[in-house]
Order: C-alpha cells, then structure tokens, then sequence
C-alpha cells in the first residue's frame, strides 16, 4: 500500500490484508517482552530521590512499559485482531523461553565450566513467578487492547493521549493485580503489606512511563499510519481473546 495519507476503515474490511510494517512491530514487541524478562527481571537496582534517599526497584520496568506502547500502536494501527495475534505470539515465546531455561539450567554441567550457580541464579525460572508473569502480561494486554480498541470507536479517532493512557492505567492494572499477589502473597519475606506496596508502586511507575512516551507514541502511531495507508477502526469486531485468526 503505497498511500501517502490513511483513510479510515473498519477492521472487517482488512481482513486478510497483508501490511508493510506489522511483522516489524511484531518482531520488536516478542524482543522487548522476551528482554523483560530475561535481563530486567533477574536484578534490583536502586536509584538515589531527591528528599527521599535510595529506591531499590525491579530492572524489568525499563522494559515492560515499552511493551504497552507498541501494544498500543498495534492497536491503534492495525486493530484488536492483528494486536490480539501479537499477545499470542509473546504468550507463546514467553511459556517456550521460561521453559528452554529451566531445561538449560537443569543440564548437568562440565566438570571444568564452574559457573553453574551464577547461570542458575540468572536464568533459574521459580514455577509460581513464571506462572504469574505470563498470566498477568496475558490479561494486563488484552484489557489494554480491548480498551484502547473501543475508545477510539467511541472517541471517532481523537484524543490519542487519551486513549493509550486510559488503556495503560486499566491495563497495568489488571497486570499488576494478578502478578503481585500470584507472585508473592504469603511468600518468604512478604507480608500482605509490602505486597500492596509494591504492586501500587509499580503500577504508578508503569502508567508514568506511558505519559512520558506518550510523544513518542504519537510519532510512531502517525509514521504508521502514513506508510500503511489506512486507519482502522474495531466496529463490529469480535473482541474474545481465544482465537488468532486476523
């Protein structure tokens, strides 16, 4: 589609329909998932606040957020089915990428290669966090998508800004309210508390995130939709999750 200008049109009509740019988006949104958990997960840094001293918080967030931005361009650009193909997609890389590690992990080490306990602790895989990561992203993006979807049915296509932060606060949401408690409720060193703490933390830390690189959303989302040629709308969409098809 070599366009210069997007016309608007429902998702129906594109059904089927081959794209320029979405296997790219595709391919950057499983990468930046698969990051997240490989290299941000596994360590807690800690940056120095003004007024309030040392804040100790999880690597992953540099990532994570990053992931709903292109969830929302997937949305916004080619609509819930093709952004609903894309969860998948991660899903799947995720569940495969937990399960290569621990089979690596578990291989019986050479006698001569001495680091297998700094390799355990990187990629060990704890079941109970595996299970809430992938619950947690597989519900937090769908209710990202599906709110981001309607809203722009509802809004004719403006208020963009709107749209991807609603969509984040309720997304990250859902995600963070599976996660943290799946995660940790009632394991060793945390209490019910801190549980809440994190998981609100983490939230508001994700949905600035999302506020901060709204302007950037809106740059790639434009940049899209102008090479793509069309602007797609979800009415009349099937919005269940159980299917892949576009």
């Amino acid at each position: 589609m070599n366009r210069t200008s997007e016309r608007a049109i429902d998702a129906a009509a594109m059904r089927g329909q081959a794209f320029r740019y979405y296997d790219f988006v595709m391919a950057a949104f499983v990468a930046i998932l698969l990051l997240s958990n490989v290299i941000g997960a596994g360590k807690v840094a800690q940056i120095v606040l003004p007024g309030i001293g040392p804040w100790p918080f999880g690597a992953g967030i540099l990532f994570f957020p990053v992931s709903y931005v292109i969830g929302d361009v997937l949305t916004e650009v080619y609509g819930y089915a093709r952004a609903r193909r894309v969860i998948w997609a991660g899903t799947a890389a995720v569940v495969f990428m937990a399960f290569m590690s621990w089979v690596v992990v578990a291989l019986p080490p050479a006698p001569s290669w001495g680091n297998q306990a700094a390799y355990a602790t990187i990629f060990g895989q704890v079941p109970r966090i595996v299970l809430a990561s992938v619950c947690a992203f597989w519900a937090g993006e769908f209710v990202n998508s599906y709110v981001m979807a309607r809203m722009k049915v509802r809004t004719a296509g403006r208020h963009l800004w709107m749209r991807t932060i609603g969509s984040t606060v309720l997304g990250e949401g859902v995600d963070s309210l599976i996660f943290y408690p799946l995660a940790f409720l009632g394991a060793e060193g945390f209490t019910p508390g801190l549980v809440v703490t994190v998981m609100l933390t983490q939230w508001a830390l994700k949905v600035a995130w999302e506020v901060i690189l709204t302007p950037v959303t809106y740059v790639v989302v434009g940049a899209l939709k102008r090479a793509e040629g069309v602007d797609v709308f979800d009415r009349g969409t099937d919005f269940t999750p159980f299917r892949a098809q576009v």
